[in-house]
């Protein structure tokens, strides 16, 4: 709706006045009301009207005025308003209480058709006509309305890296934990069986029709990260060992991506939804979301969103990509403002991707480029939590799409055999991305719950952020494809740091079980010029001194002593990241935009990403 314009006032606006007018008799087919941009009636149009029908009653009047009050789209999502088609549009309708009948009732009045019940979010999937989302927003019982969303996943050395080695010499590998596994699709390889060669792959749920295998290749990677035993490379001439992190851990298969690597809100809150019944069954203490989507409203509408926060509060730890979007709109943004969702709740861990460089030694490693960066879009939350290894990560194939298109992606057998055969091989494959490194992290997590079965996910999150890795270069400059990136290791690209196996699973002091581990929300101070942690003492990272923000993120994140994360003196030298020539990614970041999660992120290039990595 343009302001100062007059439009025509679509129906129910149009029925109920000629309903009203019909009381005396009076015919009539449309009327042209101006409306501005609050909904309020043009004082002009409206007395022309009570000029032309002095016989209407204030019963009459009070419907008109009524109906075009009611004509309000605040439970709308910002990319479904303005939508007055026939046309029909797939939607999640969240409600305030949990949908009964007579709410699919009141969706069939308005020409809708339920598809699925979405339990874990209080919500239906429901298909209606475009023209009609305004007034079911307005049903008093719905909470929030917003698309079915399009969802893409988001794409050796990583163990070494994170010293999960040191962890296996503990007797640590996974045994008793189950992760569930939100992808697209697991397949049934050598290297997810046990040691007597029976499955452990324990359960498969299809989510999309078509059955639970993984047609893409995207799954089976992600699930060789976090608990390949390396079967397929164990021989008398290997001398390289592709293991994923936990070895022996139980895998759950909910395939909720397609044959080209992408789903819907829907598909992947049925699996989240599955998942949660079945946690007690199969001891499910992890959940791996290696996928994601531009964030469109805040984390708490969006039922992505409400959906991994339903995960966490059943006790499982939810491990989620940070997103391959650290290139968009590189000149203004520098990467900033990226974070997909659901990484963009506070309560899960998100994950950002570190290049390896090819070498067990961590100590040259460096952040990626398409890594995303926080502040997430509308809420401002810090993130990534942590950054784990994720560039150019060898893990298991099937033979699926990304292996059929991309075969310059088989490592070579000599890769992991001595041998000087140049053939490539038909187990492993190389895929890069912050899923890859989502994955790093599930497999340290469920390492960890195996160490200490009582620790809740709040806990998980504390401790591996309190442990990791925090000695980051400051800067750190990528050249790929001709374009030269300069990476500041601040708190919104790395994070708490770089994911410490050896340190998690060594340490002894207990985070408290009182206070929650929800990532920290930043502000602008405009006195200032400065952008803070909001202190929070309800969690962790308020002002408990032993888990307090200096001990989760470390005291160089920090500009002074208030907690500053950016300043106006800057962190690290006067041409850190809000110099004069960023200022409109600034403005950007905490401006009235939602910086770009009103446009969908290009699949090509995170296919690219996932294919090509970083040099």
């Amino acid at each position: 709706m343009l302001y100062g314009k007059r439009q025509i006032v679509p129906s129910p606006i149009d029925v109920m006045i000629a309903f009203s007018f019909s009381l005396y008799n009076i015919r009539t087919s449309s009327l042209d009301l101006c409306v501005h941009v609050k909904g309020s009636v043009c004082g002009e149009t409206l007395g022309m009207l009570l000029m032309k029908f002095k016989s209407i009653s204030v019963v009459s009047v009070l419907l008109i005025l009524g109906a075009i009050a009611w004509a309000n789209d605040n439970k709308l999502s910002p990319d479904l308003k303005g939508r007055h088609s026939s046309d029909a549009v797939n939607v999640i309708v969240q409600f305030k209480v949990a949908p009964a009948q007579k709410h699919r009732d009141r969706i069939a009045g308005h020409g809708g058709v339920v598809k699925q019940h979405l339990r874990t979010v209080k919500g239906l999937l429901v298909s209606l006509p475009a023209s009609r989302l305004q007034a079911l927003s307005n049903d008093p019982d719905v909470a929030y309305v917003s698309p079915d969303r399009p969802i893409t996943r988001q794409m050796n050395n990583a163990a070494v890296g994170v010293l999960a080695n040191y962890a296996w010499n503990l007797g640590l590998d996974g045994t008793g934990i189950a992760v569930a596994v939100i992808d697209s699709g697991v397949h049934g390889v050598d290297d997810l069986k046990d040691a007597q060669g029976h499955n452990r792959i324990l359960y498969n749920f299809d989510s999309l029709g078509g059955g639970s295998d993984d047609q893409y290749g995207h799954g089976t990677h992600v699930a060789g990260i976090i608990g390949g035993s390396g079967k397929d490379s164990l021989c008398s001439n290997c001398d390289v060992t592709i293991r994923g992190i936990a070895p022996n851990v139980k895998i759950l298969n909910f395939h909720a991506l397609g044959q080209q690597g992408q789903g819907t809100d829907s598909s992947v809150i049925n699996a989240i939804n599955k998942a949660i019944t079945l946690k007690s069954q199969y001891n499910i203490r992890v959940m791996n979301l290696s996928l994601g989507r531009p964030v469109y409203e805040s984390y708490a509408l969006d039922p992505l969103c409400q959906a991994v926060e339903a995960a966490w509060r059943a006790g499982i730890v939810v491990v989620v990509a940070a997103g391959n979007d650290g290139r968009t709109d590189y000149s203004v943004l520098n990467g900033y403002g990226t974070i997909t969702a659901p990484g963009n709740d506070p309560y899960v861990i998100t994950v950002g991707a570190t290049n390896a460089k090819g070498t067990p030694d961590r100590s040259d490693d460096v952040m990626t480029s398409y890594s995303s960066k926080g502040p997430t879009a509308i809420d401002h939350v810090v993130k990534p939590d942590l950054v784990a290894p994720g560039n150019r990560v060898v893990s298991l194939q099937t033979g699926s799409y990304l292996q059929k298109n991309f075969p310059g992606n088989r490592p070579a057998v000599n890769y992991y055999q001595n041998t000087n055969s140049g053939g490539l091989s038909d187990k492993y494959f190389i895929l890069s991305g912050t899923s890859m490194a989502t994955a790093v992290v599930s497999g340290g997590a469920a390492l960890l719950i195996q160490k200490n079965p009582t620790y809740t996910p709040d806990q998980v999150k504390a401790v591996l952020m309190k442990t990791a890795y925090k000695s980051l270069p400051h800067y750190s400059t990528v050249t790929d494809a001709g374009v030269t990136y300069t990476i500041q290791y601040d708190a919104f690209t790395v994070g708490a740091g770089y994911l410490d196996l050896q340190a998690a699973t060594s340490l002894t002091d207990i985070p408290p079980t009182n206070l929650s581990a929800q990532s920290p929300i930043a502000t602008y101070d405009a006195g200032c010029d400065c952008v803070y942690f909001v202190q929070n003492d309800s969690t962790l990272g308020g002002t408990n001194a032993l888990w307090g923000s200096n001990a989760l993120w470390g005291a160089n994140v920090f500009v002074g002593a208030q907690n500053a994360l950016w300043g106006s003196n800057a962190l690290w030298g006067s041409h850190a990241l809000w110099g004069a020539s960023n200022l409109d990614g600034f403005n950007a970041l905490w401006g009235a935009n939602a910086l770009w999660g009103s446009t969908v992120t290009n699949a090509t290039q995170s296919l690219s990403v996932d294919v090509d990595g970083e040099n």
